[in-house]
């Protein structure tokens, strides 16, 4: 059987030079793309690096606060975000009782301060004719009563010695927890600005002291129960089991007492300001306050207008009980 034809050998097809045209096209394209993006950066910043612009280009800056709490960990953490994010350096000018730091802000010794709640703002400036101006909310903290021997304000003796603040909005709102807990009775059932001189009857004796001085008192031992504020019980580390009574930051009646930061009049539209106000409530900061302060801290979202009509309002109110 004879063998078959084979058809003649086709000669072999050049090859392709693929990876060549491939390489010089994925560079063409690389650079297309690279210039595009180097357009749009230039023409529109990315949001996420122009954050982070803005900190680092920022002009340096040195706002002083006015403070009472100083040591607290939280100042720390406001301050360090303070500096990363607006490239300011926070001075905080500590002061050892609450009658200091808006004379200092009048005079200009400070730029701002962090101390006060709208009441006794609002009784400054009736009393002083001054006209600080909240430019943003902190929080509403309750104003406890504390005892180291006893666990109810039942339990308290009769004539049993009680410090409470002596300045006017805390005095009177102490006067309301002892009320509340049914140590006293108030005339007319009590306001925002009763003095002890309102007290009708009472099952204990009451002792008036500065505001820094009542934890001090209870301590030694001079006085049974006292009204402390948060940041003094949190100084001298009185404990929250200690609480015998306090009154409810959760109450409508209760928002005039929300804390703020507070700038002069002239100030109140500083935009750099307004951001340090708004600073204190980021979430860092506030989860600091929340675990110094036993979680009792009641965070306010008010705007800068609220509380300034809130100011006015109380202000009215101060003017009418002083006549």
């Amino acid at each position: 059987m004879s063998e078959p034809v084979l058809p003649p050998k086709l000669p072999e097809k050049p090859r392709r030079r693929t990876g060549t045209i491939v390489g010089v096209v994925i560079a063409a394209v690389v650079v297309i793309v690279a210039a595009v993006i180097i357009v749009v950066n230039v023409a529109k910043p990315d949001s996420s690096s122009a954050a982070g612009t803005q900190a680092s280009d920022a002009k340096p800056q040195t706002v002083s606060i006015g403070v009472t709490d100083a040591s607290q960990p939280y100042w720390k953490i406001y301050t360090e975000l303070a500096k990363k994010k607006y490239n300011v350096t926070v001075k905080l000018v500590n002061f050892s009782d609450y009658s200091q730091p808006n004379p200092a802000l009048k005079q200009k010794q400070t730029d701002l301060n962090e101390f006060q709640h709208i009441e006794f703002l609002a009784d400054y400036n009736v009393k002083s004719g001054d006209d600080l101006q909240p430019i943003g909310p902190t929080a509403i903290y309750p104003l406890p009563l504390y005892s180291l021997k006893y666990q109810d304000p039942s339990d308290l003796p009769a004539n049993a010695q009680v410090a409470i603040p002596n300045d006017a909005i805390n005095e009177a709102r102490g006067l309301l927890v002892l009320q509340s807990a049914g140590l006293l009775e108030l005339k007319d059932g009590g306001s925002p600005f009763s003095t002890t001189a309102d007290i009708t009857s009472s099952k204990v004796k009451i002792t008036t002291l500065d505001a820094a001085q009542t934890a001090r008192a209870l301590q030694s031992g001079s006085v049974v129960a006292a009204i402390v504020n948060k940041n003094y019980a949190t100084d001298a580390g009185l404990p929250k089991s200690d609480i015998i009574a306090k009154d409810d930051p959760t109450d409508p009646s209760a928002q005039a007492y929300v804390n703020a930061f507070v700038a002069r009049a002239e100030d109140k539209d500083n935009k750099l300001y307004q951001k340090l106000a708004a600073l204190y409530l980021d979430p860092q900061v506030k989860k600091s306050v929340e675990q110094v302060n036993g979680g009792d801290a009641v965070f306010s979202d008010l705007t800068a207008k609220q509380l300034q009509d809130l100011l006015k309002k109380t202000e009215q109110q101060e003017k009418a009980a002083l006549k």
